[in-house]
């Protein structure tokens, strides 16, 4: 549970999802073939995920060394790769957002561009080009599913650190929000970014060890975090999500956890710890994170090759945290 005891908890652990097996069904057909030929069903899975979301309890996990989306359909007890055929073909995907209607936006980082596709995984059509993007890593959509926010991480060798700002139908380019630097709406090697349900951009600013947040416009609004190893502060912050109440959850891979903040970027609390044993709560290398309708918060980890799902209990306020045992060390 977490936080831990003597503070109420707002998360507990419910389930891991690691391959097909976690979500479908062994059907009578399935158990008499295992039983004729005594051999096990072939496993599909994750092998290297990156980034996670969700829609009506469908997880979209991407994959970058399969190449390809999985999906695992909790309700529906289903389980889908895609991104592999010609069209709509992947070759490293990172980023992933779904729409309100079910359109799952992937950015490929390698392909330099954002591939759509439905909910079934067909794809549908291409947003973005090489001429735009250089090399696409963060894709987030606007509440009403109009503006695609596109992370373009730039590179050592160039000032390419922005978002470029998409029609998320047409394809059109609306705007580039930011430019390389370290003061207030610049960027250093962005990575990742998600979008408030009152229209509010945050953005993961790698190299800068800070979140920073814009307006539906691209203004700047406020910036929090700093280097260091205490709660509030970041190490290699990676993924990044906001729930249904605009707190916003931010995984940092050194410290093997999530962060959670009030709007105002004040820490309320955490989930997770860093640790080798791969159990419940345990993480090495965390990556993507995402928060569903209804509060479920999903963490992908690399090196476990896992997605954990955590279950809210109580709901969780926006008052920044003030006693010590919330603000434990945030490793």
């Amino acid at each position: 549970m977490y936080p831990a005891p003597p503070d109420q908890p707002r998360f507990i652990y419910e389930r891991t999802l690691q391959t097909n097996e976690d979500v479908e069904d062994l059907t009578t057909m399935d158990r008499l073939k295992v039983m004729a030929t005594g051999q096990p069903l072939q496993v599909q899975g994750l092998v290297k995920p990156y980034g996670v979301a969700v829609h009506q309890g469908r997880v979209y996990v991407t994959d970058t060394a399969q190449r390809a989306v999985l999906m695992f359909d909790i309700p529906g007890r289903r389980f889908r790769q895609f991104g592999q055929e010609d069209a709509g073909q992947l070759h490293k995907p990172i980023g992933i957002a779904v729409s309100m209607d079910g359109e799952v936006y992937v950015a490929d980082v390698i392909a330099r561009r954002v591939l759509v596709y439905d909910g079934e995984g067909r794809y549908r059509r291409i947003v973005g080009s090489d001429q735009l993007l250089r090399r696409p890593a963060g894709v987030a959509l606007s509440p009403d599913g109009r503006r695609l926010y596109v992370v373009d991480v730039g590179g050592l060798d160039n000032d390419d650190h922005r978002v470029q700002v998409f029609d998320a139908h047409s394809g059109a380019h609306l705007q580039t929000i930011g430019s390389r630097g370290v003061g207030n709406g610049q960027f250093n090697l962005p990575l990742q970014d998600a979008v408030a349900p009152d229209g509010t951009l945050y953005v993961v600013d790698g190299g800068n060890f800070r979140v920073e947040a814009f307006d539906p416009n691209g203004q700047f609004l406020l910036s929090f975090g700093e280097v260091g190893r205490f709660p509030g502060q970041f190490a290699r912050p990676k993924g990044i999500a906001v729930d249904p109440a605009g707190n916003v959850y931010v995984v940092d891979a050194a410290f093997g956890n999530v962060q959670i903040f009030n709007p105002k970027g004040q820490l309320l609390m955490f989930i997770g710890d860093r640790d080798l044993a791969g159990k419940p709560g345990k993480f090495f290398l965390p990556a993507g994170v995402a928060v569903g309708e209804d509060g479920r918060v999903y963490m992908v980890d690399q090196y476990f090759r896992k997605v954990e799902v955590f279950k809210p209990l109580a709901r969780l306020q926006r008052e920044a945290v003030n006693s010590p045992s919330s603000a434990q060390d945030s490793r």
